[in-house]
C-alpha cells in the first residue's frame, strides 16, 4: 500500500515553521509576507514549469501557502495574546484586577488552574480580551466549580515566553470570588461531571479515582502515585480522551440511528451534534479537538461519498487546528496526539502483518497497536522524561482490552446518574472492575525493578531515539528492490547506535558512581522546579520538602540509597514543595508541617499520620537532634500574627553541629519560599549567624532581603530550580545579591543533583551530577 503524503508533508513543514517563529514574534509579520510572496512565485513556476518538475513545485507551493497561513494567523493573534500595556504592568509588578472564565474544573486544594481572562483593570485602565492565563493560588472556597464559571481575581502578572501556550501567569494576592455561574450550555456538562466524580469517589481503591479519567478525561481524583505509575508504564494516554472515545460515541449513534431507520445523512447530522456535546462534556483539550475535527471530517467525507484516507484526514485536521491556534504547534499534548494517531495509521497495519507470521493475528494486533504509538511518540517523550519505559508495550497489551469497557460503561454511568441515580451507581460499580484492573496493571509494572531505561536528555536523546526508530523500521520493512542490503545497513546502524548509547549512558553512569561521594551531608535532588533537599548525619536523614512529583523524588532517593526518612519537613503546601509526598508515605518517622489553610492541606497531614508518621505543626522555637546536628525552627511564629499560610509562613529550619563532628558538620539554613518582608521579620525574631550553606528562598525569585544573606555569609547558596522555567528563576537580582555577599550559587537546572560534604579542615566539597567535585 502506497501512503498518500501530498498533504502531510506541507502540513509538517508549516507546523515546524510556525513552531519555530512564534518564539520570535517580532519576525512573524515579515516571515508571513515573505511566505506569501514565495507562494505566489512558486505557484507561477508550477503553472509555467515542465511536467517533470510539476509535482515538486506543487508540493513546495502548498508548503509555502500553509506556512504563510499559519504565520499570518500568529502575527495577527500575538498582539492580542500579550497586549503591550499588560506586559508593562507585569514587568513593573503592578496590582491588577481581572475578570475571568474558568477553563477547567476547580476543586478544593488546587494550587494552580487555567482561566480565560476577559477583562483586566490596571489602575484606571481597562483592557478587554480573551487571554489564556494560569492562576497560582487557591480557587474560591466551596465545592467544585464548573468550567465556564465567572471569577474576579486580584494579584500580579508575569509575562510568559511568547511561545508559551498561556499568555501570563497570575499570582493571586486577593482572594478570588465566584461572580457568575457557568452558562446553560456548559452547566449541563458540569453537572454530569460532578455526578460521575461523586459516584466514583464512593468506589474503592485506585479504580474509583481512575474511572472518571477513563470515561471523560477527568483526572482530578487520580492520586499522584497512580498518575506517576500510569506515566511510567505508558498508560497515561488512556485518560486522555482521543480518537477511540470519539469513535465509540459515533459508532453508538450511527448504530442507534440505523436501528431507528434514519437515513445516512440524518445519522451523520446526529453524530456531529452528539460529538459536539461530547467535546463539551470531556472539555476541549488538544487531543479531544484533534479527534473531534478528524471525526467530523470523516463524517463529511462519508456524506458526500468521498474516500477516507487516514493520513490526509489527520493532516487536514492538524492544519485546521493550527490555523485556529498556532500556539498548539508547541503543545506537547497536541504533538503527541498527532504522532500517536499517525503511528497507528501508518505503522500498526504493517507491524501486525509482520508479527502475524509468528503469532495469531489478534495477538499481533494487540502488540502492534501500542508498539506503533510508542515508536511514533518516543522521540518526543524523551524530552518530557529522558527514559524508555521497559514494560510499556506489555502493560498496554494487558490494559488496553479493558479500556473500552471502562470508557463505555463510565460514560453511560455519567449520562444516567442524574435521571436514574440507582441505575447509574450500579453501572459505575461494573465500570469500576476494568478501571481497577488498569490501575493494578500500572502499579504492578511501575513497581518492578528496571521499569525505565535511562536515556540521554535533550536534543541528543531526541536524535538518538529518532535514529534508532528509523533504523529499526528500515530493518523490519526494507524497500523490496534492495531488501537485503538495506536490512544489513539498518541492523548495522542499530548496532552502532546501541554501542553509542551504552558508551554514553554507561560512561556517564560510571562517572557518577565513581565520583559520587559517600560521605555527603546535604543532597539537593534534581526534581525540576521545586525543592527536595536531604540532610544526613550519622545515618539519620531529614528531607525538607518533596518536590512536585513522586517519581522524581523516588529516583533521587533510590540513587542515594535512602530508604527511611527520620524527619520530614513540609515548609508549605505549594505543589512544587509537597507534590512528591506520596513517594515517602510509610517511610517517615516524624513529620513537621507548615501552617495549613484548607481541607486539602489537612488531607496531606492525615495521609502522613495514617502511614505511620508522627505529625506535628512546626513553629518557631521547636528543636531536635539529627545525628550530630541540632535543628531548630526559626519561623513561623505561633500564632502567625498577621502572616498568611503559604510562602510567607514557610517553615524555616537551621542545622548546626552539636556533637563531636569528627567528620565535620555543615551548618545550614533552609528558607522555604519566604519573601523579602517575612525574611526581615524572621531575621528580627532570631539571632542570625553565619552558616556554611543557605537554601535560597523561593527558587531565586527577586523578592529577597539582601541584609539576611549578608548576615548568613554562606559559602554555598543552593537553588532548586527547573530548566527553562517560565518564572525567570533564579533572577539576576538574587544572583547579584549572592555575588555581593560572597556566596557561590549552585543550581539544579545547570548542575543536576548536588551533594555537599564537610572536610576535616572546616571547608566543604561540592559534587554535582554534571561537573567534577570542587573544594570550597
Amino acid at each position: 500500500m502506497t501512503l498518500d503524503l501530498r498533504l502531510a508533508v506541507p502540513v509538517a513543514v508549516a507546523w515546524i515553521v510556525v513552531g519555530v517563529l512564534i518564539g520570535a514574534p517580532e519576525a512573524l509579520v515579515g516571515a508571513a509576507v515573505a511566505a506569501w510572496a514565495a507562494t505566489i512565485a512558486t505557484a507561477g513556476w508550477a503553472a509555467l514549469g515542465r511536467r517533470r518538475h510539476e509535482a515538486v513545485a506543487v508540493a513546495l507551493a502548498v508548503s509555502l501557502a500553509a506556512s504563510a497561513l499559519l504565520l499570518t494567523v500568529a502575527a495577527v493573534q500575538y498582539p492580542q495574546r500579550q497586549p503591550h500595556d499588560l506586559v508593562a504592568a507585569a514587568h513593573s509588578g503592578r496590582f491588577v484586577t481581572v475578570t475571568a472564565v474558568t477553563t477547567e474544573l476547580l476543586h478544593p486544594g488546587m494550587k494552580n488552574y487555567g482561566v480565560t481572562v476577559t477583562e483586566v483593570s490596571v489602575g484606571s485602565t481597562t483592557i478587554d480580551g480573551a487571554l489564556p492565563v494560569t492562576v497560582f493560588g487557591e480557587p474560591p472556597p466551596g465545592e467544585r466549580i464548573g468550567i465556564g464559571s465567572g471569577l474576579t481575581l486580584g494579584g500580579t502578572l508575569v509575562a510568559t515566553d511568547p511561545a508559551d501556550d498561556v499568555s501570563f501567569l497570575l499570582f493571586v494576592s486577593k482572594p478570588p470570588r465566584l461572580v457568575a455561574p457557568a452558562p446553560w450550555y456548559l452547566e449541563w456538562a458540569n453537572g454530569l461531571r460532578s455526578g460521575l466524580a461523586g459516584a466514583a469517589a464512593g468506589l474503592p481503591g485506585s479504580g474509583g479515582g481512575l474511572l472518571p479519567g477513563l470515561a471523560i478525561g477527568d483526572t482530578s481524583a487520580v492520586s499522584p502515585a497512580l498518575g506517576a505509575a500510569m506515566k511510567a508504564t505508558s498508560l497515561s494516554h488512556l485518560t486522555a480522551v482521543s480518537g477511540a472515545n470519539c469513535a465509540v460515541v459515533i459508532a453508538l449513534i450511527m448504530l442507534a440511528g440505523a436501528a431507528l431507520g434514519l437515513s445516512r445523512r440524518w445519522r451523520i447530522a446526529a453524530s456531529v451534534t452528539v460529538l459536539l456535546g461530547f467535546v463539551v462534556l470531556v472539555t476541549p483539550q488538544p487531543s479531544v479537538l484533534r479527534s473531534a475535527v478528524m471525526a467530523t471530517l470523516v463524517l463529511v467525507a462519508t456524506s458526500v461519498g468521498r474516500p477516507v484516507r487516514g493520513v490526509s484526514i489527520l493532516s487536514l485536521a492538524s492544519l485546521i487546528l493550527l490555523a485556529v491556534d498556532p500556539w498548539l504547534s508547541r503543545s506537547y499534548g497536541f504533538i503527541l496526539s498527532v504522532l500517536a494517531t499517525g503511528g497507528l495509521l501508518i505503522l500498526a497495519g504493517p507491524i501486525t502483518r509482520l508479527l502475524a507470521k509468528r503469532m495469531p493475528t489478534w495477538v499481533a494486533a494487540v502488540v502492534a497497536i501500542p508498539l506503533a504509538a510508542q515508536l511514533a511518540c518516543q522521540p518526543v517523550l524523551v524530552l518530557l522524561n529522558p527514559s524508555i519505559p521497559t514494560y510499556g508495550v506489555l502493560a498496554n497489551m494487558l490494559a488496553e482490552p479493558a479500556a473500552p469497557v471502562a470508557t463505555v460503561l463510565g460514560l453511560v454511568a455519567c449520562l444516567i446518574l442524574v435521571p436514574l441515580p440507582a441505575v447509574g451507581h450500579a453501572v459505575a460499580w461494573v465500570a469500576w472492575l476494568p478501571s481497577a484492573w488498569i490501575a493494578a496493571v500500572a502499579q504492578f509494572f511501575a513497581g518492578l525493578p528496571g521499569s525505565a531505561i535511562p536515556w540521554p536528555a535533550g536534543a541528543p536523546g531526541v536524535a538518538l531515539a529518532a535514529l534508532a526508530t528509523a533504523a529499526g523500521l528500515l530493518a523490519a520493512f526494507p524497500p523490496r528492490s534492495r531488501a537485503l542490503a538495506v536490512r544489513r545497513i539498518a541492523f548495522g546502524a542499530l548496532a552502532l547506535l546501541l554501542v553509542g548509547y551504552l558508551a554514553v549512558a554507561g560512561g556517564e553512569r560510571l562517572r557518577v558512581q565513581l565520583t559520587q561521594p559517600g560521605d555527603w551531608q546535604i543532597a539537593v535532588c534534581d526534581i525540576g522546579q521545586g525543592d527536595a533537599v536531604l540532610v544526613r548525619s550519622l545515618g539519620r536523614v531529614a528531607l525538607i520538602d518533596t518536590g512536585p512529583r513522586p517519581e522524581r523524588l523516588t529516583r533521587c532517593l533510590d540513587a542515594l540509597g535512602i530508604g527511611r526518612i527520620d524527619l520530614l519537613v513540609l515548609t508549605h503546601y505549594d505543589l512544587d514543595h509537597v507534590g512528591g509526598t506520596d513517594a515517602v508515605l510509610g517511610r517517615v518517622d516524624r513529620a513537621l508541617i507548615g501552617p495549613r489553610s484548607d481541607a486539602g492541606d489537612d488531607r496531606l497531614a492525615h495521609q502522613l499520620a495514617a502511614s505511620g508518621a508522627a505529625v506535628q505543626q512546626a513553629s518557631r522555637g521547636l528543636t531536635g537532634r539529627l545525628g550530630e546536628l541540632r535543628w531548630e525552627v526559626l519561623w513561623p511564629r505561633s500564632p502567625l500574627a498577621g502572616v498568611q499560610p503559604g510562602n510567607d509562613a514557610s517553615v524555616t529550619m537551621r542545622f548546626r553541629g552539636a556533637g563531636a563532628c569528627r567528620s565535620g558538620c555543615l551548618s545550614s539554613i533552609f528558607l522555604g519560599d519566604l519573601g523579602n518582608e517575612p525574611q526581615a521579620r524572621m531575621m528580627a525574631a532570631n539571632r542570625i549567624a553565619g552558616v556554611d550553606v543557605v537554601k535560597v528562598a523561593h527558587h531565586g525569585s527577586a523578592d529577597q532581603n539582601e541584609g539576611l544573606y549578608a548576615k548568613l555569609h554562606a559559602t554555598i547558596g543552593l537553588i532548586g530550580v527547573g530548566a527553562d522555567n517560565t518564572y525567570g528563576h533564579p533572577t539576576d537580582k538574587l544572583l547579584g545579591i549572592l555575588a555581593r555577599v560572597g556566596t557561590t550559587a549552585v543550581r539544579t537546572d545547570l548542575d543536576g543533583m548536588i551533594l555537599l560534604s564537610a572536610r576535616p579542615d572546616g571547608g566543604l566539597t561540592v559534587w554535582t551530577e554534571r561537573s567534577p567535585p570542587e573544594l570550597r
